[in-house]
């Protein structure tokens, strides 16, 4: 039994996966195998098979276009613009992620051209895919703003200039390094180690770690280091 007189419409999910390398923050894209736009830089996509839930779907077709699995990805929202795909009508249900790039960087596959794009240099995109990208990010800057995800990303021991890359990609801004340095150590959220990373410079940059048990209670200082936090919105 079907519903007469309805005009099928196409269900596909579209992976948009942020990861950060410990220095940038990065975004993985693919170079579609398929027409329209053969070739082009594309989020992860796939159709909705029948007997699969988007949840389920989401995941294999992510496995399938890169190899990442077990990626925790959470439903962002529909994109349902009439001329969207130029052959059916389809509408997508876009989820993203956010990783640790080195965590996963032994699963990726480069079958498809899966490659890390610095969020600050991504190319044009197919469809609306460019659109789901500014979105997504639009709900990082709301999540990182209300919750410990960006330390997730960080070693256990990091670097004031690691933690600053890290928020000047999430919020798409240039912070002054002295006054960052001054606002983030004022939070009293951080442990001063003993040791420095030289790698970077040679004065070299002090190492610090998270105090967990602060950050739980105090998670709010934080918000003094992002730009317009009374604009923040979910979306």
């Amino acid at each position: 039994m079907k519903y007469s007189h309805q005009t099928r419409i196409l269900v596909a999910i579209d992976c948009i996966v942020f990861g950060f390398d410990g220095e940038k923050l990065k975004l993985l894209l693919i170079q579609r195998g398929m027409e329209p736009e053969k070739n082009k830089w594309s989020l992860m996509g796939g159709f909705v098979e029948p007997d699969k839930s988007l949840e389920v779907a989401a995941n294999v077709i992510l496995k399938d276009l890169t190899g990442l699995e077990g990626v925790y990805l959470e439903q962002l929202q529909a994109f349902g613009g009439i001329n969207r795909d130029p052959i059916e009508r389809t509408v997508s249900l876009a989820y993203f992620a956010l990783i640790d790039i080195h965590q996963y960087e032994k699963q990726l596959s480069h079958e498809h051209h899966a490659e890390w794009f610095e969020t600050s240099k991504i190319p044009q995109l197919i469809f609306d895919h460019n659109e789901m990208v500014e979105m997504a990010k639009k709900k990082l800057r709301y999540k990182a703003a209300l919750h410990p995800i960006l330390f997730e990303l960080l070693p256990e021991k990091f670097t004031i200039p690691q933690l600053q890359s890290l928020y000047e990609g999430i919020y798409d801004s240039v912070f002054d390094k002295r006054n960052f340095s001054r606002k983030i150590l004022s939070t009293g959220l951080l442990i001063k180690q003993g040791d420095k990373d030289k790698l970077n410079s040679k004065k070299g940059a002090f190492y610090y770690i998270l105090d967990k048990g602060k950050y739980n209670a105090n998670f709010h200082a934080f918000l003094n280091l992002i730009p317009n936090p009374d604009h923040l919105q979910f979306v």
